[in-house]
């Protein structure tokens, strides 16, 4: 029961949050002018932008695949299809949870060790965590280093945005003492880690904690076991490839936007991709928040207009998302 309304207020908590960035998103939106923006749009370009968020699903089951591979090379590509979708979707209720949901899907579908002992599966949970871990690292890893070459290259023209409206405020507020908590965090970390390891052998709550432990590293250090590894990288080029896509649709969907170029929507996905990491269901709020932050900010975008922007390229995921989440789920369930 406690843990249940745990849950539950972290819920409440997390779409209180984005029920509030979706009113300072919405709140000196003129609605005449945003009906209008929305009525001048190029519906066509919304079907290829959704068409390409379709195939980047695709492209990431392939590609958590290849991490799979090394754990149980039984796992077929609509298992891992089903997973991603499912994850996604998963999102849209609690956010972040899609992670832990779609290791599910894939430990479900897993071989046993043993055939007489069917509970133990060869892409046992906290392994299949490990290798989401490992590809949302990497994602990452590859954001960032796609948005410093962006703001670096274009520093002129992007530079502004981050110091102005995200580095500066986030240092103003940021003072010793919570430095302090963070080194103090980390430590206590550390020291967690090191009491787990020591005790492995004499405490079962320990030994429990470290075969979890291990568990996950065993995934996450499945990327040095794959075969053709250069596909794994490929896949992630061919996924930002329709990212970008994605959010050039969008813009070239936005006849208030024809200015921009190809550039711009590169920058757009990525500050996009900072809206969809807010802790918050689906990316609702903090995703319009940012956007026509940066569109107000860098290209003086009125804010009715940067709203459309972002109501189109959100909504139109979140319809693609919740489809084939809907879908892969039935498959699932009626699947033996």
């Amino acid at each position: 029961m406690k843990d249940t309304l745990k849950k539950i207020f972290k819920y409440v908590l997390s779409a209180g949050f984005a029920v509030l960035l979706l009113w300072f998103s919405f709140r000196d939106v003129e609605w005449a002018d945003f009906v209008e923006g929305l009525r001048s749009c190029r519906w066509e370009f919304i079907a290829v932008s959704m068409a390409a968020g379709s195939f980047a699903f695709w492209l990431r089951a392939l590609r958590w695949r290849r991490l799979l591979l090394p754990i149980d090379d039984s796992l077929t590509r609509i298992t891992t299809f089903n997973g991603i979708n499912i994850g996604n979707i998963s999102n849209f209720v609690f956010p972040r949870i899609g992670e832990f949901v779609r290791c599910g899907v894939i430990t479900r579908r897993s071989l046993p060790v043993d055939p007489a002992e069917p509970e133990h599966k060869k892409a046992s949970y906290d392994k299949v965590l490990g290798t989401v871990v490992l590809e949302r690292s990497w994602e990452l890893l590859v954001m960032l280093l796609l948005l410093v070459v962006v703001v670096v290259g274009g520093f002129s023209r992007f530079g502004g945005f981050f110091v102005d409206q995200i580095w500066n405020p986030m240092v103003s507020r940021l003072d010793t003492a919570v430095w302090w908590v963070v080194a103090l965090a980390a430590a206590a970390a550390c020291a967690s880690l090191y009491a787990v390891w020591r005790f492995r052998s004499s405490n079962a709550f320990c030994a429990k904690l470290w075969g979890i432990f291990r568990g996950l590293l065993q995934g996450f250090s499945s990327c040095l076991k794959m075969e053709k590894k250069w596909l794994f990288f490929a896949y992630t080029a061919f996924i930002w490839v329709m990212y970008w896509l994605m959010a050039a649709c969008s813009m070239w969907a936005a006849p208030f936007l024809d200015g921009l170029d190809l550039i711009d929507a590169l920058f757009l996905s990525l500050v996009g991709g900072i809206g969809f990491a807010v802790p918050v269901p689906g990316g609702i709020g903090a995703f319009h928040f940012v956007i026509s932050l940066a569109l107000s900010a860098i290209y003086d975008v009125p804010v009715e207009l940067g709203i459309v922007y972002a109501t189109l390229s959100h909504t139109s995921q979140a319809i693609t998302q919740i489809a084939f989440g809907a879908g892969s789920y039935i498959y699932e369930a009626l699947r033996k």
